[in-house]
C-alpha cells in the first residue's frame, strides 16, 4: 500500500486496509520517513527492503492531462485575444481612440502612472521571474530570492532616469533607435538595431524555454508544440489593438499573477499545511534538512541534502553565501541589458504621461520587487523544507515553484502555476512583439526602405511584423529544444551578449560628450571580451568528470564563467566607450534632438500645459534620480549589510545566520510587501481610469442612436424645404469617427442645421 511516488501527492494518504504491514518505510503500520530523516512521508517508498526517497518529483509521469495543457495554451489564449479585442473596440467606440499607426506604437503618450507600473511589473514578470528566482532559492536559501529580486529592481528603477529624459528631450520618438539615429547617425543606428533585436529575441527564449519546460512537466504536452502555441495566443490581440491592447492585457494579467501569489504565500506561512504553515514550522524544517549531522544515504543522486556549500554554517538561513552572493552579481550585471537595450521599456517611457513616467517606473519597480522576493521565499524554501525530491536537473529547468504547488494543491496547484507562468508568458511575449514590430516599423522600413511611409502603411507593416515574430518564436522553441539549452543557462548568459551595450545607450541621454564612435566601437568589442573571457575561464572550470580544459554546456554554465563573462561585457564597454570620447568629445546639444525626429499621422496629444512645463521635467528628474538611486543603494548594498550580523549572539547558530525571530521578520516583510503591491497594482489603474470606464458604461447602458440619426434627419428636412434637391453629401458633425465618445462625453451638441 506504499503510495506510488509519481503521483505527487495528488490522493490524499489512505490507512490500509490489511490487517498488518511491514517494511523499511514503515513505522506502527504507518507509511513514514526514515528515522531522524525531514520531510514528508508521500515521497518514500520500500525498495528491496530499504526506505529509499523518489528518484524525481516528477518522474516523467505530468499531473495534468495533455488536453489540460492544449485547453490553458489554447483556451487562454483564445480568451484573452477576444477578450482584448472588446475593449480595444470599447475604448475606440466610446472613449474616442482613434488606432493610427501613432496610437498603436505608443498607445497616445497618455498612459498613467498606475497602468504604466502595472505595465513594467508585467513586462518583467518573465517565466524566469516566477522559475527561476524559486530555483535559486532551492540552491542558496534566503539570499537566493533576495538577490534576484533587488538584483532586478534596481535596473527599472534606474530607468526611470532614461524615461523622463525621453519626455525632455525627444517627446515625438518612437523607438530607442530613433533616438540613437538622431544623435550619433545611421551606423550607430544599425549597430543598435542589432542589440535591440538580439535582445528581444533572448528574452523570447528565455519565455518559451521557461513556459514549454513547465507544461510540459505538468501536462505532458509536447515541449516543441507547447513553445510554438504560447507565443502565437497573443498575435490577434496585439495586432488589433497595438501597444494599448498590450497595457489592457497586461494589467489583468499582472492581477491574477498576484492574487496567485498571495494564495501560495498563505498556503507556506498563514496555513495548517503539512510540514509549513508558519515561520517557525519552516525555519525548523529548513534547520533540519541543512543540518551537519543528516544521513544523506537515502537521498538520490542530483537531490540536495545537508549543508549548502559556500553558505555560512551550510544553512539555507544566511545571507552570507557565496553562490548567492555571484548569483547577485551576475543578475544585477545581465538584467541591465534586458531592461536598457530591450526596446519595450522604452516605448512605456514614450507611452506614459510626462508627469507619469518617474512614477510609473519607481512603483512598477517596487511592486515588482515581491514577486521573485516572497513568491520565491515562499515556493523556493517550502521546497527545500518539505525535501522535496527535486532533481537539480528538474530545478534548473525551472521546475521548484510546481513541485511546491502540486504538492500542496495537487491538480489545482499545477493548473494554478500553470495560469501563473502563462499570464507572465503572454504579458511579456505581447511586449516582446510590439517592441520588435516598432523596430521594424520606423527603424528598417520607414529608415531604409520607405522614408515617405503613410501612417497606414506603417500600420500594415507593424501588424505583418507581429505575425512574422509570433511564427519566428514558435520555430525558435523547436531550435532550442534541439540544442538543449535550459532556461537557467540563458538567464544567466544574457549579460555576456548584450550587457556591452548597456553603457553607450545610457550614455544617450545623460552624456553629451559621447561620440558615435566610441557608441558603435564599444558593444562590439565588449561583447568579443566577453566571450572570450567566458571561454577562458569555463577551460579551467572542472567539468562533470573533475577534469580542466573541456568547454562545454556545464562548463560555461558555472558560476565563475559567467560572473566573469557578465562583468567585462558591461564594464570594458563603459571603459572603450568613456576612452573614446574623451578623445573626441562630441557635445551634443540635447534641445536640438527632438527637431530630427517626426510624426507621420497624429500629433502631440493635447495634454494640461503643466505636463510640458521644462521645470517640472526638471523636477521629475530630480525625484527619480533621488528616489530611484536611494531605492538601489538601499537594496543592493545597506539591506544586504544589515543582514549579515543577523544571529550573532543568539545561542544555537551561527553568526551570520538567521535566528527563528529574524527569520519571522524576513517572512513578514515578504507577505507585507506582497498584500500592499497586490492592492496597489490592482486599484490603482482602474482607479485612475474611472473617467474612461464611466464612459464605456454610459455609453453600454444609454440609448443614443437618435442622435446617430440626425444626419439622416437633416438631410430629409432640407428636401421637404426645398433647400436642397438631392441628398446632401456632407460633411456631417456624425462623420467623425469619435462623435459618438464625443457626444457621450458632451464634447459636441447634436444639432440639426436648417
Amino acid at each position: 500500500q506504499t503510495r506510488d511516488p509519481t503521483h505527487l501527492g495528488q490522493l490524499p494518504f489512505q490507512e490500509p486496509t490489511e490487517a498488518k504491514m511491514s517494511g523499511a518505510c514503515y513505522a506502527n503500520e504507518w507509511l513514514g520517513v526514515p528515522a531522524g530523516q525531514p520531510g514528508v512521508k508521500d515521497y518514500y517508498s520500500d525498495v528491496a527492503g530499504v526506505c529509499t526517497k523518489s528518484a524525481s518529483f516528477f518522474g516523467g509521469v505530468p499531473v495534468l492531462p495533455e488536453s489540460a495543457g492544449y485547453g490553458i495554451v489554447l483556451g487562454f489564449g483564445i480568451f484573452f485575444s477576444i477578450f482584448t479585442t472588446t475593449l480595444v473596440y470599447l475604448d475606440q467606440r466610446y472613449v474616442g481612440t482613434n488606432v493610427s499607426s501613432e496610437f498603436f506604437n505608443t498607445a497616445g503618450r497618455t498612459v498613467k502612472t498606475g497602468l504604466t507600473a502595472a505595465v513594467i511589473v508585467s513586462q518583467w514578470t518573465w517565466a524566469a521571474t516566477l522559475l527561476q528566482s524559486s530555483n535559486v532559492a532551492f540552491q542558496y536559501g534566503v539570499s537566493g530570492p533576495f538577490w534576484y529580486a533587488a538584483g532586478a529592481t534596481i535596473q527599472v528603477l534606474l530607468f526611470g532616469i532614461l524615461a523622463i529624459q525621453v519626455k525632455r528631450y525627444a517627446p515625438t520618438a518612437h523607438t530607442v533607435c530613433e533616438i540613437i539615429d538622431a544623435r550619433w547617425g545611421t551606423t550607430a543606428h544599425k549597430v543598435y538595431i542589432y542589440f535591440c533585436l538580439l535582445t528581444n529575441i533572448i528574452v523570447t527564449a528565455m519565455l518559451i524555454l521557461g513556459g514549454a519546460a513547465t507544461v510540459n512537466a505538468l501536462t505532458g504536452m509536447n515541449k516543441a508544440v507547447a513553445g510554438f502555441l504560447i507565443p502565437l495566443g497573443v498575435v490577434s490581440y496585439t495586432m488589433a489593438g497595438g501597444l494599448k491592447a498590450t497595457f489592457m492585457a497586461s494589467y489583468i494579467h499582472t492581477a491574477i499573477i498576484f492574487i496567485i501569489l498571495l494564495t501560495f504565500l498563505i498556503l507556506v506561512y498563514v496555513s495548517d499545511s503539512e510540514g509549513v504553515g508558519s515561520p517557525g514550522k519552516v525555519y525548523d524544517a529548513l534547520q533540519a534538512v541543512s543540518a551537519k549531522t543528516r544521513d544523506c544515504s537515502y537521498t538520490q543522486l542530483g537531490q540536495s541534502c545537508g549543508p549548502v556549500k559556500d553558505n555560512r554554517g551550510g544553512s539555507y538561513l544566511t545571507m552570507i553565501s557565496e553562490g548567492g552572493v555571484i548569483f547577485g552579481i551576475i543578475n544585477i550585471v545581465g538584467n541591465f541589458g534586458t531592461v536598457f537595450v530591450d526596446q519595450s521599456y522604452w516605448q512605456s517611457a514614450i507611452a506614459a504621461k510626462p508627469s507619469s513616467s518617474t512614477r510609473g517606473y519607481l512603483l512598477g519597480g517596487l511592486v515588482w520587487f515581491t514577486i521573485p522576493f516572497s513568491l520565491a521565499t515562499a515556493m523556493g524554501l517550502a521546497t527545500v523544507a518539505l525535501d522535496l525530491p527535486v532533481t537539480g536537473d528538474e530545478a534548473g529547468a525551472g521546475l521548484v515553484p510546481p513541485a511546491a504547488a502540486v504538492h500542496f494543491m495537487g491538480k489545482s496547484g499545477a493548473a494554478a502555476i500553470t495560469i501563473m507562468l502563462f499570464m507572465a508568458i503572454t504579458s511579456t511575449g505581447s511586449s516582446e512583439q510590439i517592441a520588435v514590430s516598432s523596430l521594424f516599423a520606423y527603424d528598417i522600413y520607414r529608415k531604409y526602405i520607405n522614408p515617405k511611409a503613410t501612417g497606414e502603411q506603417i500600420l500594415y507593416v507593424s501588424r505583418c511584423t507581429i505575425l512574422a515574430f509570433g511564427i519566428f518564436s514558435g520555430l525558435l522553441s523547436i531550435i532550442l529544444e534541439e540544442i538543449g539549452l535550459s532556461l537557467g543557462f540563458v538567464y544567466l548568459m544574457m549579460g555576456i551578449f548584450i550587457g556591452s551595450a548597456v553603457m553607450p545607450i545610457s550614455f544617450l541621454l545623460l552624456w553629451d560628450k559621447c561620440n558615435a564612435t566610441g557608441a558603435c566601437i564599444a558593444p562590439f568589442a565588449g561583447q568579443v571580451l566577453a566571450v572570450i573571457t567566458w571561454v577562458s575561464v569555463a577551460s579551467n572550470t572542472r567539468d562533470e568528470k573533475m577534469n580542466l580544459g573541456t568547454v562545454n554546456i556545464y562548463t560555461l554554465g558555472q558560476n565563475y564563467p559567467m560572473l566573469a563573462g557578465n562583468v567585462v561585457a558591461i564594464g570594458s564597454s563603459g571603459i572603450i566607450c568613456a576612452i573614446i570620447s574623451m578623445m573626441n568629445p562630441q557635445n551634443f546639444d540635447f534641445s536640438t534632438m527632438a527637431k530630427k525626429i517626426t510624426l507621420i499621422d497624429d500629433k502631440m496629444p493635447d495634454l494640461d500645459p503643466s505636463e510640458n512645463d521644462p521645470q517640472m521635467l526638471k523636477d521629475s528628474l530630480t525625484f527619480i534620480s533621488r528616489w530611484g538611486i536611494g531605492f538601489s543603494v538601499v537594496m543592493v548594498i545597506i539591506w544586504p549589510l544589515l543582514s549579515l550580523p543577523a544571529g550573532c549572539g543568539a545561542s544555537g547558530v551561527e553568526c551570520g545566520v538567521f535566528t527563528k525571530e529574524y527569520f519571522t521578520l524576513w517572512v513578514a516583510i515578504a507577505i507585507a510587501w506582497g498584500i500592499v503591491a497586490t492592492v496597489v497594482i490592482i486599484i490603482l489603474p482602474v482607479y485612475e481610469s474611472m473617467d474612461g470606464i464611466n464612459l464605456v458604461l454610459k455609453g453600454l447602458f444609454t440609448n443614443d442612436d437618435v442622435h446617430m440619426r440626425l444626419d439622416s434627419i437633416e438631410a430629409k428636412l432640407e428636401k421637404a424645404l426645398g433647400l436642397s434637391a438631392t441628398e446632401p453629401e456632407g460633411p456631417f458633425v456624425s462623420d467623425d469617427p469619435c462623435y459618438r465618445a464625443k457626444l457621450i462625453a458632451r464634447k459636441v451638441k447634436p444639432t440639426v442645421e436648417i
